[in-house]
């Protein structure tokens, strides 16, 4: 199914068991860009919305209810994705709002969250760089679920380096941090090139790097 249908038959399950201010802010809340960020963001790397949750209420340590654009829940992690417009989020917050919002983050990751935020201008006009970032986020912790894809630990491995590089790797940079030998590092990186995490970069004929593969936690998860 498309889009537009898959989140109409998401938004109205969401509709169907929620009540009072839940339901209120759900209606009030999901607009334009809470929209975008699915469409834009989030369905090309998923392509379902599998464990997630559309305007979620957390409580912060005062017990006062706040709600998060997205909450992602699967079985190995909790996740938040918020979409902040400039001028609600920057220009119109004075000093004691700041506060607030950085002491939130602070209090939802010490109680296991990850919060992730996304820019209104990114999510609509530079889309394929937050998908970037949020697989950098969330594919840790799919690799590292039971339920990830099949790895060696030597794979995991390399994954994380790739993470921790933020960029495309070479085999140069396997040969250096883990002291291999070149066969050593093609091997590992056409492993995962054969299970879809990587693709590889060809320039006048020779691979010049590896990168991560945009869709493949939609492949995995």
């Amino acid at each position: 199914m498309n889009f537009e249908t898959v989140h109409q038959e998401f938004i109205q399950h969401h509709l169907d068991i929620r009540s009072g201010e839940r339901k209120g802010r759900l209606l009030r809340g999901h607009k334009y860009g809470e929209k975008l960020l699915l469409q834009n963001v989030w369905w090309p790397l998923f392509g379902s919305f599998n464990h997630l949750h559309p305007e979620y209420e957390i409580f912060d340590w005062n017990r006062k209810s706040q709600f998060l654009d997205l909450a992602f829940l699967p079985p190995y992690g909790r996740f938040g994705l918020e979409c902040d417009g400039f001028q609600t989020h920057v220009r119109d917050m004075d000093q004691e709002k700041f506060s607030y919002s950085l002491n939130r983050d602070t209090f939802l990751t010490g109680m296991g969250w990850t919060i992730i935020h996304f820019s209104f201008d990114d999510v609509k006009s530079r889309p394929e760089i937050c998908r970037k970032l949020l697989q950098l986020v969330i594919a840790p912790y799919l690799v590292r679920s039971r339920k990830g894809p099949s790895l060696s630990a030597d794979e995991k491995e390399v994954l994380r380096l790739i993470w921790n590089l933020g960029r495309p790797v070479r085999p140069k940079d396997i040969i250096n941090f883990y002291e291999v030998n070149f066969r050593t590092a093609r091997k590992w990186l056409q492993g995962l090139v054969e299970k879809g995490i990587l693709r590889p970069i060809i320039k006048n004929r020779y691979i010049c790097y590896y990168e991560l593969v945009e869709n493949f936690i939609e492949k995995w998860h």
